[in-house]
């Protein structure tokens, strides 16, 4: 696997560099993908379970909606 990389622009001089992650860079870089990913399972775990719900009360969305007010 290759180091993501990260980029340093210089506001006043415009000067960029690029560089690879250090170690401590990339285990706070795993550490936040692996939390983005796991929040991104859970929206898609209560998606589908609204989704269930709707379907097993027999209504859509918008109908659900109206009566939640």
């Amino acid at each position: 696997m290759t180091h993501p990389i990260i980029k340093i622009v210089n506001a006043q001089t415009g000067e960029e560099v690029e560089r690879p992650m250090n170690k401590q860079e990339l285990a706070e870089y795993e550490v936040e993908q692996a939390a983005y990913l796991a929040k991104l399972e859970q929206q898609k775990t209560a998606a589908a379970a609204k989704a269930a719900l709707l379907e097993r009360l027999g209504i859509t969305a918008d109908e659900a909606a109206l009566l939640l007010g």
